[in-house]
This record gives C-alpha cells, structure tokens and sequence, in this order.
C-alpha cells in the first residue's frame, strides 16, 4: 500500500509489488515485503535475487491475475520468484488463477504453440519454505518448482475443478531436496508430479482428489533425461482420484533411470487405479506400444496401503519388457473393490521381479 496499491481487485497493483520487492530485496539485512488484506489484481511479475538478506513475502490479501491470458505479459507464468536463497513465502493469503476462461482455451495437448502460464513458479530457490498459503483455479499448473534445492513447502492448499485441464498442483523438475507436508490439494490433473532431474523428494501427509494422484513421469519421451531418484510418499490420503501412486514411461522410448522410490502408509478411498507402473503410457495414441520403454525402473517399496479401489484392478504393475522393473518390494497391501458383491479385486503383474512380504488383497504378482 506503500507503493500506491490500490487493492480493489480492479486497477492494476503490478508496479507497486514490484517496486515494494525492489526496496525489501536491496535492504542489507532482513527484509519482508507485506500485502494486507484486500484484492489486489496482478499482472505477470518477475520477483528476482539475489537480495542482499534474507527477505520474507507475507500474503494476507487475496491476489488475482487477469482473466485473459492475451493480457499477460509473460505468457509461460503470472508470478516467479526466482534466484533467492533463505526466503519465506507465508501468510495465509490467496493466489487466485482466474482460471475458468483459460480452462476452455486450453487444447496444449494438441496445439504445440499453446500457452497457458503457470500460476506460481519457484526458479533457483535454496534453503527456502514456502507455507500456509492457498492457489485456488489455477490457469494451468498451479505450483512449478524449478532447479531449486532444499525448498519446505508446509501448509499448501491448492483446489481447482476435477475437469481443469492440466492444473497440477506442484511440478518438480531438476531439484533436490524438496518436501511437501501437511497439505491439502484437488485439482484437474496430479496433486504432486516429478519430472526428469527430481532427487530426494519427500511428500508426507498429503490429503490427495480430486486428481490424478502422485506421478513420477511421464520420461524417456525425449533424449538425454536426467534420472528421478529418491521419492518417499507417506502418511498421504487419496479419495477419488483417478489414480494413487503412480510411476509411468513412454513406450518406444530413450534411455532413462528412475529408482529407490517408497510409497508406505497410504488409504486409498475410492481411487480408480491405486498402485500403477505404466510403461506403456501413451496419453495421445500416438506412440508405438510394440516398441518396449528402454527406461529402467528400479528399487520400488509398496508398504501398507490399504483401502478401496473403484476399478477391479486395484494393482497394476506393467513394466518393460526390454527391461523388467528390479527388486520391486510389496509389503502389506489391503485394497478391496467397491463392487466386491460383483467380483473381488484383482491385480495384473508384466515384466517385474517382485519380492512380496506381508499379507496382500489382492493376491500380487503370483
């Protein structure tokens, strides 16, 4: 309000955020930038470092982005912060897409040149928290979280439509480090999903749906990916979603390595696919499923989920023939299908070396 914000959701408030994050981000020492309660409509801005000291971002007001996209400045996202190091993101404040417009636009899966920004980017962030705050009706992607090390996100409640196109809740790509806890997100598309470059990720005590559930991949669909490494999701909840944990490559695929991923102490609450491995993941029907994934998927841990299962396949392991999933560990599985008066549920197992402990509904892997 400083910098000449007007805070009535209808003029433009861009400058003064920008102009605030100009004077806190040269401060010698510590330095927070406040926004108090109101509706403040943003434009796309770029919050960048290095600042000087560590700087906080304290969000009371709800803050809104244009609802036409031809209005964006950046087209690729509304609000980045980017190149920061012992930075805070807090307050309970609301980041709202206007996201509806944009939903009808969205046709990305078969227009290349399609572009739809992301509501929250992350670029470059270390030893940061990102807390207790709210993205609701993203335009696309709600959270993206890019090349960052060591960033807590804490608190996080994300919700846009089960039918928004590609809103997923946080993306992660070439970053190390990252945790996701104590959070509540439904969404169009994943509630948590890891691309290529994504080591040492914890999600924990996730409330997941409406969605497609935690996803590793898609990969192996262009060359030279870097690997996904060390996921552990646990202590989360899955109610409705389309599917639960989920590991997927593309068939007739480049080289790639994904490993030593744990899924334990999970409920599943009407999912339609709990536990999958699709290496034959072909969104598009454009791919060649004849042709075996070259990925490599390896040192995979199924702990104690348990719950009910939408479908009659509550598991399904489908791994490459090229190369069989290795060392894949099912412990303790209790998934019953909703319709057991019409049949039990079953499970489907191809190409997977699977050590089996525990006490398993379905039968796994037999």
């Amino acid at each position: 309000m400083d910098f000449g914000a007007a805070a009535d959701g209808e003029n433009d408030d861009s400058k003064a955020f920008i102009t605030a994050w100009k004077k806190a981000c040269d401060w010698n020492g510590n330095s927070e930038v406040f926004v108090p309660q109101g509706k403040y409509l943003v434009n796309s801005v770029v919050f960048k470092g290095p600042c000087k000291g560590p700087i906080s971002f304290i969000v009371k007001g709800f803050v809104k982005a244009p609802v036409d996209v031809s209005t964006f400045v950046d087209k690729e996202s509304w609000i980045t912060f980017e190149r920061l190091s012992n930075f805070t993101l807090a307050g309970g404040g609301i980041f709202h897409g206007q996201g509806q417009i944009a939903w009808q636009q969205n046709d990305c899966q078969k227009n290349s040149k399609c572009q739809i920004p992301t509501s929250l980017r992350f670029n470059f962030l270390n030893d940061s928290t990102i807390k207790e705050i709210k993205s609701v009706d993203s335009k696309k992607v709600h959270i993206n979280v890019f090349a960052c090390y060591n960033l807590k996100l804490k608190s996080i409640n994300i919700s846009a439509p089960g039918d928004s196109p590609n809103t997923d809740g946080i993306h992660i790509g070439s970053s190390k480090g990252i945790e996701i806890y104590d959070s509540v997100i439904g969404t169009g598309d994943d509630c948590v999903s890891l691309s290529p470059g994504s080591e040492s990720i914890l999600v924990s005590n996730v409330f997941c749906g409406p969605g497609h559930g935690i996803s590793v991949g898609s990969v192996g669909r262009t060359p030279n990916e870097k690997a996904i490494s060390g996921l552990t999701v646990r202590n989360c909840t899955f109610t409705g979603t389309d599917n639960g944990v989920r590991i997927k490559t593309w068939p007739d695929s480049y080289e790639g390595v994904l490993s030593n991923f744990t899924f334990e102490d999970i409920v599943m609450n009407n999912v339609q696919n709990p536990i999958v491995i699709d290496q034959e993941y072909c969104p598009y029907k454009a791919c060649n499923k004849k042709v075996p994934s070259k990925v490599k998927i390896s040192n995979v841990k199924y702990n104690n989920i348990r719950g009910t299962s939408s479908s009659k396949v509550a598991i399904n392991l489908l791994c490459s023939k090229l190369n069989p999933c290795q060392n894949v560990e099912i412990d303790d599985i209790n998934l019953v299908y909703n319709d057991a008066k019409a049949a039990p549920a079953t499970s489907s197992c191809s190409n997977v070396q699977a050590i089996l402990k525990g006490n398993h509904i379905p039968i796994t892997c037999v």
